[in-house]
């Protein structure tokens, strides 16, 4: 697999669709999600050009930043669980699945920075989906206003995974209305700029949408071990 070719192809593919719908196509970055890659097509990814890298277990992110570290902007991507924050903390930039109080208590409570947090969102309301309801996230980004350790950069989620693009589409434009509610509360932690969502599958559909993240895996460095 020729990373460097995939990358080159998804950054072709961002421009098109932000020539079309008027975006400047700087403003979305691609996140190589490499929890299924082994070390070398992690560091094929950095070589030919991605900045950020995405891993969803403590295990797989200390195995990769001991070697690749400073090299990446690293993202935690998955599920977190509260007892492995400290495992993780000193060495990512972004947590993009903040779904509960105490874990954000955790992470404030390991933080020697300011964390850059995504609040997950199940917008869809699939069961097999992590992340709060829609209703909730106004209500609970009030609530981290006392942990001085914590930004609300953003919001996250994934779309259901369909081939019906209506379906896609509207899960990603509630998204985008969502932060646009919390941008309007103007809270000093919680500027919500960032949409992380879009995947190998539905990725252009997000662009379309607002994406200003899109974490791709399969399409971009395979995988050798599972799927993405």
């Amino acid at each position: 697999m020729k990373v460097q070719e995939n990358y080159q192809t998804i950054r072709s593919n961002i421009q098109k669709i932000c020539e079309r719908i008027g975006r400047n196509p700087d403003e979305i970055k691609v996140i190589a999600v490499t929890k299924y890659v082994s070390i070398d097509r992690a560091k094929a990814a950095i070589d030919a050009g991605v900045i950020h890298l995405g891993e969803n277990r403590d295990e797989g992110l200390n195995d990769k930043y001991a070697e690749l570290g400073d090299d990446a902007v690293w993202h935690f991507i998955g599920s977190l669980q509260t007892r492995k924050v400290k495992n993780i903390i000193d060495k990512i930039e972004y947590i993009h699945s903040l779904d509960r109080f105490s874990l954000a208590k955790e992470i404030d409570k390991r933080a020697e920075k300011l964390v850059k947090c995504f609040v997950q969102v199940n917008v869809s309301g699939e069961a097999s989906k992590h992340g709060i309801s829609p209703d909730e996230v106004i209500e609970f980004i009030k609530e981290l206003e006392t942990l001085s350790s914590i930004q609300i950069v953003g919001l996250m989620t994934m779309a259901p995974f369909t081939d019906d693009v209506d379906t896609i589409r509207t899960c990603f434009r509630q998204l985008k209305k969502l932060q646009k509610d919390v941008q309007a509360l103007n809270l000093e932690n919680a500027p919500c700029l960032e949409l992380s969502m879009g995947m190998s599958n539905d990725y252009e559909i997000a662009v379309e949408e607002g994406a200003t993240f899109i974490r791709i895996g399969t399409s971009l460095v395979g995988k050798e071990t599972g799927g993405v």
